[in-house]
């Protein structure tokens, strides 16, 4: 028993097109900044240098200037999970790929608790201002907010599917 997929225009689905957008945004930044540690230092582009160094100097972000051990983890999460993970999001999503949800819902509850983790240890920082607290948030909260409305779009689309088909079935024994 299979149901037939049939692909919605993308200009149809907004959230896919606010997810592609990020996607396409992610890929980038996890490339030239997340995982530049891991690209032999006279491999990376000058692009890279400049950018993580501007990083670590504006926000003063000890994940990146001195990671602690479960961060560096997150950062191998990221390159083995997130990277090819958001390059098949970037074709998944115009394509309206059957498994979309279900890839969408994963990424973002793994997003959403290494992004939360990320939150609180800054929250518990001694020697950091409100200020730069706040500069810090900035950055982490909104992929956080990203990830559970990426979630909770997920979820309700995964329980559509699933109740559909069930009533496919059912029909289809009647």
């Amino acid at each position: 028993m299979t149901t037939q997929h049939r692909p919605r225009p993308l200009l149809a689905r907004k959230l896919d097109i606010v997810y592609l957008v990020f996607f396409v945004i992610h890929i980038p930044v996890m490339l030239l900044i997340d995982l530049a540690p891991f690209i032999p230092y006279s491999l990376r582009p000058q692009l890279s240098h400049t950018l993580r160094n501007f990083y670590i100097e504006r926000y003063n972000d000890r994940f990146f200037s001195s990671p602690p051990a479960w961060f560096t983890m997150y950062m191998y999460l990221e390159a083995a999970y997130h990277l090819p993970l958001s390059a098949w999001m970037v074709w998944a999503i115009p394509n309206d790929h059957p498994l979309l949800a279900l890839n969408l819902l994963i990424f973002a509850l793994e997003t959403a608790i290494t992004t939360l983790t990320c939150v609180v240890e800054v929250a518990s920082w001694d020697g950091y201002t409100a200020g730069q607290k706040g500069d810090l948030y900035s950055l982490y909260v909104p992929y956080l907010v990203v990830a559970c409305l990426m979630g909770i779009d997920a979820f309700f689309r995964l329980k559509t599917q699933i109740l559909g088909a069930k009533q496919a079935a059912k029909n289809k024994r009647a």
